[in-house]
């Protein structure tokens, strides 16, 4: 039966191919905006770390010392604050993390030095967040005690340094120092770069540095502090730095702290241990405030808005404009289907039921987005290569993957349907004698 009502709506639909053309190309525009923004919005706001994400808790405290009551938690620590509980050793793994700019190069080499990006971590920080290896591996904790002078690079740097060789053992140097290559990553994007995440309340929405790329050079905590002293970037002081970009002992904001708490147990022992020494500080009188908190990775994410607010407005007017698409196809639909009133009479009186009219209509309109949605998939490649043309730094990551493709059909399908259910009831109510009589 559901095959006789398509045999149908593909003869309806061929004599009159400008119309039908029109309705196909009225859902597959409308389908194509939408599930563009909609593949870019999925990109930016999915779960960086699926599995992990809720075992993974960063830390706040408040080390303002000015009397003004803060909203929230401080969002980056001092150099003291995050020392002392980095060296509690309360959680199952922890990093502290500092990100500034440094000179690289090969010391055999003649080209020039390169700025890159360079983190200061843990060793803790490669298994927490999963990173991936090409080559070796991570530097151990007993390096992190010793200040050793290694290193972890990302792929790209591998490729631009030994041409994407196995570089392990090999020498750079990062200012003046010389450090030892351990391991080389694979490719690795998080989306968003998670662990680099905060500011953003105060960025009104201009949050696509969220999305760049990870750091070129890693290395051991103390090590970087070490290597790049006097070149390290505050987030906020409430005093000026004794000596320029040397912050151990600045009045400053510009560690961060990353943990990995297993059950939820301990992540409200954590939250305690925090709790209990902001209040220790305060009654020390190094804190005016004991505002702490303890999100999980989500939580932050959400907390920091990272979804850029452009994207979240092109969505809006996306499905706006979708809207208007719908419209359209419903005065297309409902134009062609009351100019078939004839034919719908005809088969009335030969014992068709008012469901059974309505039915083919609702086929034809599925026909009609089936149509639309192979359009609109075609439309959607094409949008997303145009923003992956764009100076945006996610632009490159953008692509359609297996499910935003099956939720590219299933919008099709799903508003044309909506589209034709309006005309399809009309048409069922036609009232048969009325056409009959004008045969």
């Amino acid at each position: 039966m559901f095959g006789y009502y398509v045999e149908l709506a593909v003869r309806s639909l061929r004599r009159n191919p400008v119309l039908t053309g029109l309705m196909v190309l009225a859902i597959a525009v409308g389908i194509g905006t939408s599930m563009t923004t909609l593949t870019v919005m999925h990109l930016l706001s999915g779960d960086p770390l699926p599995g992990r994400s809720e075992h993974l808790h960063y830390v706040q405290v408040t080390p303002y010392p000015q009397d003004a009551t803060p909203t929230h938690p401080s969002e980056v620590m001092d150099y003291r604050s995050a020392m002392d509980l980095w060296k509690a050793k309360r959680a199952d793994q922890q990093a502290l993390l500092v990100g500034s700019t440094i000179k690289v190069h090969v010391p055999a080499s003649t080209s020039p030095p390169l700025l890159l990006s360079m983190l200061s971590t843990h060793a803790d920080f490669f298994t927490m967040f999963a990173a991936p290896f090409e080559y070796g591996g991570a530097w151990t904790a007993e390096d992190d005690e010793k200040h050793a002078r290694v290193a972890v690079i990302s792929s790209d740097l591998n490729h631009r340094l030994f041409r994407g060789e196995n570089s392990i053992g090999k020498i750079i140097r990062l200012r003046d120092s010389d450090v030892r290559i351990v391991g080389v990553l694979k490719p690795w994007r998080p989306s968003p770069l998670f662990y680099d995440v905060y500011g953003g309340r105060m960025a009104h929405g201009d949050t696509a540095d969220f999305y760049g790329k990870i750091e070129d050079v890693m290395t051991p905590f103390q090590s970087g502090l070490e290597i790049n002293d006097g070149n390290f970037v505050q987030f906020t002081c409430w005093q000026l730095p004794p000596s320029p970009g040397h912050l151990q002992d600045a009045p400053c904001l510009w560690v961060r702290l990353w943990v990995r708490l297993q059950d939820d147990a301990k992540v409200a022992a954590y939250r305690r241990f925090v709790a209990d020494y902001a209040a220790q500080q305060k009654a020390q009188g190094r804190f005016r405030h004991d505002l702490t908190a303890v999100p999980s990775l989500m939580e932050w994410m959400t907390s920091n808005r990272v979804v850029p607010g452009d994207v979240r407005l092109q969505v809006w007017l996306a499905f706006a404009f979708l809207a208007i698409c719908l419209c359209n196809t419903v005065g297309l639909l409902l134009a062609k289907f009351l100019r078939r009133g004839a034919d719908f009479s005809v088969r009335r009186a030969l014992g068709a039921t008012r469901g059974a009219v309505v039915m083919q209509c609702l086929v034809e309109t599925g026909v009609i987005g089936i149509a639309g949605g192979l359009l609109g998939w075609l439309f959607t490649l094409a949008g997303l290569w145009l923003v992956r043309q764009q100076p945006v730094p996610y632009a490159d990551m953008v692509r359609l993957d297996a499910s935003m493709f099956m939720t590219t059909f299933v919008l099709a399908v799903t508003t044309s349907l909506l589209a034709g259910a309006l005309p399809a009831i009309r048409a069922g109510r036609v009232a048969p004698a009325l056409h009959l009589k004008t045969l």
